[in-house]
């Protein structure tokens, strides 16, 4: 596959199919297990809608290389070539919980940049697609917000911080509220992204280092809905960055000094 209006495609049926095998578990008391802590939570319906996504995928690109959460996957973006970006289910702890805040994302990858991506949402029945062209949530355009004043913005903090970094999660929180309107944590960073991306966020922000399966589609989906995402030092964000901000644009270095202040 050369054309990325194809790849763009591609990824919205792998996600499509993928979230509906995820949907066909969601709110039926599955077994839950545990990765590496308490909060690292993993269903059979993770392992089984990665399976659905690649198979998809595997159908028309046979020789790309393949980065996934579960299983034996690749675990980093190779820096050339085509690959793809596989979450089965972000936000699993949301549906774990049977909470509706959960998406399957996929994006295909570039010589390390994203060049398609979808994040579909079937509890929520939201689908946010990003090519070339745009993004898009439900096949309508959109873009990010225009508000412009911080005290305006509705700012969202995202990954998890894990127990022996709950000072940070404390920092975080509180230079949100500082600095913006109000706070938003929906457990689910790509969905969160997309929401950025559609304008319903003026932005997120985290000082770890994010997993590219969490982050790629819905940073390509900021930015090519007229958003800006860097890292810390306000760089342009990469799959192997530290830390991640991303906003609409109009208070960008507000949102970089309250990522800073986490310590």
């Amino acid at each position: 596959m050369t054309d990325e209006i194809d790849r763009v495609a591609l990824a919205e049926r792998a996600a499509t199919a993928g979230s509906e095998v995820a949907a066909e578990g969601f709110r039926q008391g599955l077994a839950v297990e545990t990765k590496d802590g308490k909060t690292d939570v993993v269903t059979e319906a993770d392992r089984n809608a990665q399976r659905r996504v690649i198979e998809e995928i595997r159908e028309e690109a046979i020789e790309d290389a393949i980065v996934g959460e579960e299983e034996d996957e690749l675990k980093e973006v190779p820096d050339s070539g085509d690959s793809w970006v596989i979450d089965p289910i972000d936000g699993t702890n949301n549906y774990v919980r049977d909470l509706p805040l959960w998406t399957t994302s996929v994006a295909a990858v570039r010589d390390g940049e994203p060049v398609a991506a979808a994040n579909i949402s079937p509890a929520l029945d939201e689908a946010f697609v990003a090519g070339p062209e745009g993004t898009t949530l439900n096949g309508n355009s959109v873009s990010v917000s225009e508000k412009t004043d911080p005290e305006t913005f509705a700012v969202a903090p995202t990954i998890w911080w894990d127990f022996d970094h709950r000072d940070e999660y404390a920092d975080a929180c509180e230079a949100i509220v500082e600095r913006f309107g109000d706070m938003r944590r929906l457990g689910c960073a790509q969905l969160t992204l997309g929401m950025v991306a559609a304008g319903m966020l003026e932005g997120t922000l985290t000082n770890v280092d994010p997993n590219p399966w969490d982050t790629v589609a819905g940073v390509y989906m900021v930015r090519q809905a007229g958003g800006t995402v860097t890292d810390l030092e306000g760089n342009r964000w990469r799959h192997d960055s530290t830390g991640l901000v991303a906003s609409n644009g109009g208070a960008h270095e507000e949102l970089l000094a309250a990522a800073r202040s986490i310590e």
